[in-house]
């Protein structure tokens, strides 16, 4: 078995990431609010433990995987300080997904606090493509 041995200054290296890391970390995101708003959908209502097996929450448990998929790929390429962060995005998506999708409402406080995340995840990505 072949990997990067911790603190490798190779692939995981310091340097600026390649937009397919970007590209996979943000497409993880959105499997991952996408998989948890069909595990949420799937879950309405269940009572005993096989209304819990159902297309939505089979649905949303595959994307859930998807989107780990894609952060092992990209932690595989980029320090854990740039990869690691990008799971607060998913927060950002599911309360956006639950006040469009499902009638939810948030709080001034929220918008801020989102609003803030967004902010920081940009400037991490910012910061590591240059």
């Amino acid at each position: 078995m072949t990997g990067l041995p911790l603190g490798s200054s190779t692939a995981a290296s310091a340097g600026a990431v390649g937009y397919t890391v970007l590209l996979a970390l943000v497409l993880g995101s959105l499997c991952a609010a996408s998989g948890t708003v069909l595990l949420r959908l799937g879950a309405a209502g269940g009572q005993s433990l096989m209304d819990f097996l159902n297309p939505r929450l089979i649905s949303g448990l595959t994307l859930y995987l998807l989107g780990a998929v894609l952060w092992i790929f990209a932690m595989s390429r980029a320090q854990l300080s740039l990869v690691y962060p990008f799971t607060a995005l998913t927060f950002v998506l599911v309360m956006l997904a639950g006040q469009v999708l499902l009638g939810e409402k948030a709080t001034p406080g929220v918008y801020g606090g989102s609003a803030l995340i967004f902010l920081g995840i940009g400037w991490i990505a910012v910061g590591a493509t240059r």
